[in-house]
């Protein structure tokens, strides 16, 4: 068995991926991404993988990559869908909606004065991100008409294509913390709250994480959130989660290459051999449908 592993850089979370590939002695090829390049007419070079796991920081580039691959038959983790769902917050809350999973409320506007109608009428607070980001980044808790001004009016000077959609979010007034699930195909493996004085408790942005147990409910609407993502067929998925003042636990975002280094002595989860777990389970199914039935009267 071959897997290949496409990456940006290799940070702490993939060197994990690799030891565990290693220790498993999976013969295991490293592809820069910055360095791809196929012929979309001929994939036999590429089908000496039976599997690719993708854990590419650009979006753009690891749905690229990862459909030209798809194309030749090989299967990857996690899929180009499952990219794009996850990497846009718009398509995201669009597929937890039309699955009827509990999200705070959005609002989207195109053009920057209906955006200031549409946060009139959801009313103070309200968050607006960017559809495309990570990391907490570029967010902002907008608490009256003079920030909403001036927030929109930033978003439509900027310029760039995700900036002149207008995402707008309720504010869910949470205890202090969010929570983040980690799921490998269908299955909650793992959780941890993150929190913070700030509203904002990304770890990227300073937040502490503790351990969390999943509850059966928790567990009940990750698995129903991953089915709305990725189908039946599982993904490697971190689900964050907001807990509201009147008891509801609500999707916000849903991260499809997510950071797992601090949260394995939290959870005290062997998070990267649960994933290459999936990874090889996802490649066995693919040699087997790729397996020539039996010749008529075979032994």
């Amino acid at each position: 068995m071959r897997i290949g592993l496409l990456y940006s850089r290799v940070r702490v979370e993939e060197r994990l991926l690799i030891e565990e590939l290693e220790r498993r002695n999976v013969e295991l090829e490293l592809l820069d991404v910055g360095a791809f390049c196929a012929e979309i007419h001929y994939p036999d070079p590429w089908r000496r993988f039976d599997v690719v796991l993708e854990r590419c920081i650009s979006q753009t580039q690891a749905v690229a990559a990862v459909r030209v691959l798809e194309s030749f038959g090989i299967p990857c983790v996690n899929p180009s869908a499952v990219i794009e769902a996850c990497g846009d917050k718009l398509t995201t809350s669009l597929l937890l909606a039309r699955h009827r999973i509990a999200t705070p409320r959005v609002r989207v506007a195109l053009d920057p004065e209906t955006a200031l109608t549409a946060i009139e009428e959801m009313g103070y607070p309200v968050v607006l991100k960017p559809t495309v980001g990570s990391w907490g980044r570029l967010l902002a808790r907008v608490n009256d008409r003079d920030a909403a001004e001036a927030v929109v009016e930033h978003k439509s000077t900027l310029g760039s294509v995700q900036h002149g959609v207008f995402y707008i979010q309720e504010h869910v007034d949470k205890p202090g913390r969010d929570l983040r699930v980690f799921v490998v195909g269908e299955t909650p493996i793992a959780a941890i709250e993150r929190r913070s004085q700030h509203w904002i408790t990304n770890t990227a942005r300073g937040g502490q994480a503790a351990g969390f147990g999943i509850t059966p409910e928790i567990a009940d609407l990750c698995v129903r959130t991953s089915r709305a993502i990725a189908g039946t067929s599982g993904a490697l998925l971190a689900i964050d989660l907001l807990e509201s003042a009147d008891g509801r636990v609500l999707v916000s975002e849903v991260n499809h290459t997510m950071e797992f280094r601090n949260s394995i002595a939290t959870t005290g989860v062997d998070i990267p051999g649960r994933m290459i777990d999936f990874v090889l389970s996802v490649a066995r199914a693919g040699a087997s449908e790729r397996r020539p039935p039996a010749a008529a009267g075979a032994a």
